[in-house]
């Protein structure tokens, strides 16, 4: 019988992404703390650091699709009715 993988939610990564880029404790302590590989603290950390800089630039994005949406619902209002 196989065991399932366990999934780990973004808020649980985002956790201890800050906690080792903090650097209070080792990543090995980390990685105690929490139940996980160093190694996979370590990811983590490298992930939020790569992608940090797409955390400002989404809100640019989503304002674009909102007024994108916004414009084609009043099209389609006006269409029907």
């Amino acid at each position: 019988m196989s065991r399932k993988r366990k999934q780990y939610s973004p808020e649980f990564k985002a956790k201890v992404a800050l906690a080792a880029i903090r650097g209070d404790k080792t990543i090995a302590q980390i990685g105690a703390q929490y139940g996980l590989h160093p190694a996979q603290v370590n990811t983590w950390k490298r992930e939020l650091l790569e992608n940090a800089s797409e955390l400002f630039d989404k809100g640019k994005s989503a304002n674009k699709a909102k007024t994108d949406t916004k414009a084609e619902n009043d099209e389609l209002y006006r269409q029907i009715g």
